[in-house]
């Protein structure tokens, strides 16, 4: 356990320092957009799934932004157990938990098996939208 939570917190410390700033204004906390709403049209169904949208599609190639900047230094690398894009095996069993229940955990953060990611994957400045749009495009990438 102790090991588990040394590892968490040199993983958030390395994911803040590998964070680039956003420059862009945070969307206010009465005016979110939630991944709930979001992933609603695009999982459950007959409307098509995170996993077979295009990577040409606008939301996944703003995504793709964001993932550079902000997500790309621990998910290139796998550090501290962070899924590789495009890796299916790093994402074979998080493709059933669904887009909402990925948007929303890489928003408020969690501790995993593997490893643990910091809210926002530690860029404080990310709205909600564009954590939902890089997780669309991680996804996306690993179909």
């Amino acid at each position: 356990m102790k090991h588990l939570v040394t590892l968490s917190v040199t993983g958030m410390l390395f994911l803040g320092a590998c964070s680039a700033q956003n420059t862009e204004p945070r969307e206010p906390a009465d005016h979110k957009e939630s991944a709930q709403s979001e992933s609603a049209e695009i999982t459950g169904g007959e409307k098509p799934s995170a996993f077979d949208q295009s990577i040409s599609d606008p939301q996944i190639a703003a995504g793709e932004e964001v993932y550079e900047r902000s997500c790309a230094g621990c998910h290139d690398s796998g550090t501290g157990g962070a899924p590789k894009p495009g890796t299916r095996e790093d994402w074979k069993d998080r493709f059933g938990l669904g887009l909402e229940v990925l948007t929303q955990k890489s928003i408020d953060g969690f501790e995993g098996k593997q490893g643990a990611m910091p809210p926002r994957g530690g860029n404080a400045e990310l709205s909600d939208t564009e954590v939902a749009n890089a997780v669309r495009y991680m996804l996306a990438r690993s179909k």
